[in-house]
Parts: C-alpha cells; structure tokens; sequence
C-alpha cells in the first residue's frame, strides 16, 4: 500500500518472489500489462511503482511545460518532446520516466522504429522533474543526480511550493534559480528561455 502523510506520499518498492529482477523486455511487457501504474527501475534492479492520481494542478503545470518546450521545438525542430509517460534505459540498468524530456534531431533521427515504440537505452538530452506536494525533495534531488551521471545533459527540478528550479550540468555546480528570473536552455535547447513564474501556478 501506499502511505500518506500531510505532505509526502512514500513511493513502494515492489518485490517479486519468482523474479530477483526483470530482464528490460520483461520489464516493458509487465509495464504495458499495468498502464494504470506508474513503474521505474533503479540502478539496482529494484522496481517503484507510483499508485496516486496527478492532483488537477500538478497535471496542469506539468502540461505548461510540454506547452512551452513545444512552442519553441516546433519553431526551431531541432528535436523531439516527450512527456511524462516515456520510459528510457539508462547506462546503469535503471529504467526512469521523467515529467517532460527531449531529445536531440539527429539521436531522434537515428533511432529504430523498434527503439522508439518501447523504453529507449539511452539517456534523453534535457529533462524535467516536477516536485509535487507529495513529492520528498530528498528523492527527486537523488534521481536528479542519477539523470545527469548517465548522460543528460541538462536537468531541470521545478519546485513550485518553494518557487524555485533547481538546474543540473554535468561538470557545473548546481544552480538555483528562482521563478521570477529567466531560465535559459544553454547550449542544450539553443535559444529557449523561460519565466516559470509567467506559466506556472502556486
């Protein structure tokens, strides 16, 4: 079950007897077979399942980023946006689905049909997380970390509660920029730029 307090939900970690750990096919079919739930897989082989709804605000923001990294993917088409039910495969045996991620023209351009009709091994090249109010800023920090050691590129954990992005490059220390500033795609999304506090309620 899921335990509740009045602000964060505990993600279950989910033991199967007959199976140690899935293979990466058995994992996509037991995902496809549970599309009601969603699952990630942690470097370790162990499986999260997340049981709860999206609360209305939670899904709205979320669907004004995709909104806004659309807008300017679709002027430029320099890339592919996808949204928070796309799985990757990830250089250390994890599974994880970010909220919003995109991926460069030429990797897109590069993948087989078969690749992009299941979980992708590869690592998108920006990615979003957006903290819930049930969301432990402990773990999302944590799974941050793991996005960027496995080849992303650019990360972004939006926390609307304290109004504030946390942003993630390798090599770079990380930084904090609060909603009201300018958030810039860098050298990663070339020419975006952001006002979270212009999208985003709180």
């Amino acid at each position: 079950m899921l335990i509740f307090d009045k602000k964060h939900i505990m993600i279950l970690p989910l033991n199967i007897p007959a199976y140690p750990s899935f293979t990466d096919d058995e994992l996509v079919a037991f995902c496809m077979a549970n599309p009601d739930i969603m699952v990630e897989r942690d470097e370790h082989g162990q499986l999260h399942i997340t049981m709860t709804p999206t609360f209305v605000l939670g899904s709205s923001n979320n669907s004004e980023l995709i909104i806004e990294l659309g807008l300017w993917n679709r002027k430029y088409k320099t890339g592919r946006v996808i949204e928070s039910n796309g799985g990757f495969f990830l250089e250390d045996k994890s599974m994880r689905v970010p909220d919003v991620a995109w991926i460069h023209i030429d990797r897109w351009n590069a993948m087989s049909k078969e690749e992009k009709r299941s979980f992708p091994r590869m690592a998108p090249d920006f990615i979003i997380e957006l903290k819930s109010e049930t969301d432990s800023l402990r773990y999302l920090q944590k799974k941050m970390a793991k996005w960027i050691e496995n080849g992303v590129r650019l990360a972004w954990l939006v926390c609307p509660d304290s109004q504030t992005t946390y942003v993630y490059e390798p090599g770079k220390p990380q930084l904090v920029v609060h909603f009201e500033e300018t958030l810039s795609g860098g050298e990663v999304l070339i020419g975006f730029s952001t006002r979270l506090s212009d999208i985003l309620e709180y």
